[in-house]
């Protein structure tokens, strides 16, 4: 599957998202009947072309880590389909789904509760080579040696325990872990927010190597807009279970369509006190709303400073607005005032 840029040039889709739906049932009373449902992801539609990185950004609980374990299946969607190489992980039965994952790994949030503390890091890092037979024994030692070497970690640390090691060498074991079957596609979940700062750029650093030297291809879900700056080459912005934005990165970050988008992008400070003192802020009014009650229309009308009538009343339709041949799609009835 392929798609052409603004370069004229093809680019290979090696993930297609389309109309995803994760939504989490609500029960109540003695029976437990169903009274609703929490609109986690709320048809969300998105490509990842093979190669790159996608930055997935938003609030917290806006559906960014519910999307990311829903496309590799380890939440049963809602409603919608995932492609990955062409094949829909949705229709897979569960031991088709096994044998695809050593192509998809996730690096998990927290490094403290994704690592089991009663496991060796050899142990921990060799465990999904045992899983899918990669190897004998002796290939599966070597292998979590090399992987250990590989992110910058003594392969002789093989016989310690996760407790044994700070928060950014864990999160290193817990990439270690992801690429031990070769993936192609790898979903990082905020991989740096549970690390000090100081660590945080060594990890997104290491990240950006292995994507370049391993052919790496990455959803990179964060809060840290800097950072996905720094990393991605696509963005996308999320709200409310649902992608409000979606462009080439200096697109997105330079000229915003949206206004939630601009609100978050207002909110990265600035390191030089003239720009930051003149610049003008975006205070957003009010909360975010519950995703089990969602506002009609737009879902962003309650908050945004720019909602008419047809907002209150009318979804807007997730359209291109791209300029020059280079895709920028954004959902907002009023995204021309802002071109």
């Amino acid at each position: 599957m392929t798609q052409e840029n603004g370069n004229n040039t093809e680019k290979e889709i090696l993930l297609s998202v389309q109309n995803l739906k994760k939504y989490f049932p609500i029960r109540r009373g003695v029976f437990r009947r169903q009274v609703g449902a929490v609109q986690a992801v709320d048809g969300v539609t998105f490509d990842i072309y093979k190669g790159e990185t996608l930055g997935l950004v938003g609030e917290s609980g806006c559906g960014k880590s519910t999307t990311g374990r829903t496309i590799l299946q380890l939440l049963t969607p809602t409603d919608g389909h995932v492609f990955y190489a062409g094949e829909d992980l949705t229709e897979l039965k569960r031991g088709a789904m096994r044998k695809k994952r050593r192509h998809m790994q996730m690096i998990f949030q927290d490094p403290y509760a994704s690592l089991n503390p009663r496991m060796q890091v050899g142990s921990i890092i060799g465990e999904p080579l045992n899983i899918h037979h990669i190897g004998n024994a002796a290939d599966r030692k070597e292998r979590v040696q090399e992987l250990l070497s590989l992110v910058g970690l003594n392969p002789y640390f093989v016989k310690r325990y996760p407790h044994e090691f700070s928060g950014g060498q864990r999160q290193r074991i817990g990439i270690a872990r992801a690429l031990a079957t070769n993936p192609d596609f790898i979903v990082a979940d905020e991989p740096i927010s549970a690390l000090d700062v100081s660590i945080q750029a060594q990890v997104v650093n290491l990240l950006d190597d292995l994507k370049k030297d391993l052919g790496l291809t990455y959803l990179f879900i964060a809060h840290d807009l800097s950072m996905v700056r720094y990393i991605s080459d696509r963005v996308a912005v999320m709200y409310l279970g649902r992608i409000v934005e979606l462009g080439e990165r200096d697109d997105v970050y330079d000229h915003p369509l949206h206004p939630y988008t601009q609100a978050l992008l207002s909110a990265i400070p600035i390191p030089d006190p003239d720009v930051e003192a003149t610049r003008k802020r975006v205070i957003l009014e009010g909360d975010v709303p519950s995703p089990a009650n969602p506002p009609t229309g737009c879902r962003f009308h309650p908050r945004c400073a720019y909602a008419t009538d047809i907002c209150h009343q009318e979804d807007p339709e997730f359209r291109e607005m791209g300029k020059d041949g280079r895709s920028h799609m954004v959902a907002c009835h009023h995204a021309e005032k802002f071109d």
